[in-house]
């Protein structure tokens, strides 16, 4: 018996005769949350809140394309085995099936990094301050993460290693990970993600870190992450140069949001110095 609890998962529900992804109602809930955490605190920055949200809804369509296409990258050889066999495909709905296979799961360092973009370009289009609502949306996304990993635990992906403090599925959708006892990382990362949260919602606050919190959070997820990723038991994910595909990705986001930071930083105190010798 393992020291946490065992007991069945729930990665469905019935709800008026329909079946609910628990997944998908606590990632729904953290968008929610962040959305009204973002337009609330867009007015007490003086910035439109309307813009705000919009920004957000992109930047959420933005990340669900890019999860699913990370998730796709990352099984390439399933992609090598349908380019090898595409004459064997006779029909649409064959090729969508296919597809659905490769790019159904997601990823969330795709899903940030096609977020980011897409609220990049909307608000470059915009003509908005990008590095005012980045600063909000930094604070806003380690609150959506907090509810979408109690999603992945409650559905029993993005699984830990096996332990004696843990929990065993039953149910999980991927069944590789029943019938063990496994440590229970999803919580463990939503409850860092929920500090984090708080630590960016003060420096917010404080105006500590203006215009540079979103390079902030970058930094010190990256980091979180890296470490995180030794008790991950979902080894299909891939390996690259002896470390898992999201350790080497956690990598690349922090020398590139260290040097960001550090390039905004120097401009920010050129233009000031510019600024006081007027």
């Amino acid at each position: 018996m393992p020291f946490f609890w065992r007991k069945h998962m729930f990665p469905f529900f019935i709800l008026f005769g329909k079946v609910i992804s628990t997944y998908m109602l606590a990632s729904l809930v953290g968008i929610f949350a962040s959305g009204v955490f973002a337009c609330y605190y867009a007015r007490k920055k003086y910035l439109d809140s309307i813009e705000m949200l919009i920004m957000l809804l992109i930047a959420a369509a933005g990340g669900l394309v890019g999860s699913h296409m990370l998730y796709g990258i990352v099984n390439y050889r399933y992609i090598v085995i349908l380019t090898n066999n595409i004459d064997k495909i006779t029909s649409f709905k064959m090729l969508f099936n296919s597809l659905t296979e490769i790019f159904g799961g997601s990823v969330f360092y795709g899903g940030l990094i096609g977020g980011i973009i897409a609220g990049y370009i909307y608000a470059i289009k915009q003509g908005l301050d990008i590095y005012k609502y980045a600063d909000i949306a930094a604070v806003s996304i380690p609150l959506m993460h907090t509810f979408g990993r109690i999603g992945c635990f409650l559905g029993g992906c993005c699984y830990g290693v096996e332990s004696d403090i843990g929990y065993v599925y039953t149910c999980s959708l991927i069944e590789e990970a029943n019938g063990v006892s496994r440590f229970p990382i999803q919580l463990l990362e939503s409850s860092l993600n929920l500090i984090l949260f708080f630590i960016l919602f003060y420096l917010l606050r404080k105006s500590f870190f203006s215009q540079r919190l979103i390079y902030l959070y970058l930094c010190i997820y990256s980091i979180m992450r890296f470490i995180l990723e030794f008790w991950r038991g979902d080894n299909h994910r891939g390996f690259i140069f002896g470390i898992s595909t999201s350790q080497f990705i956690s990598i690349l986001i922090f020398i590139a949001s260290v040097y960001a930071y550090i390039n905004k930083s120097v401009n920010m105190k050129k233009t000031k110095n510019i600024s006081n010798e007027i």
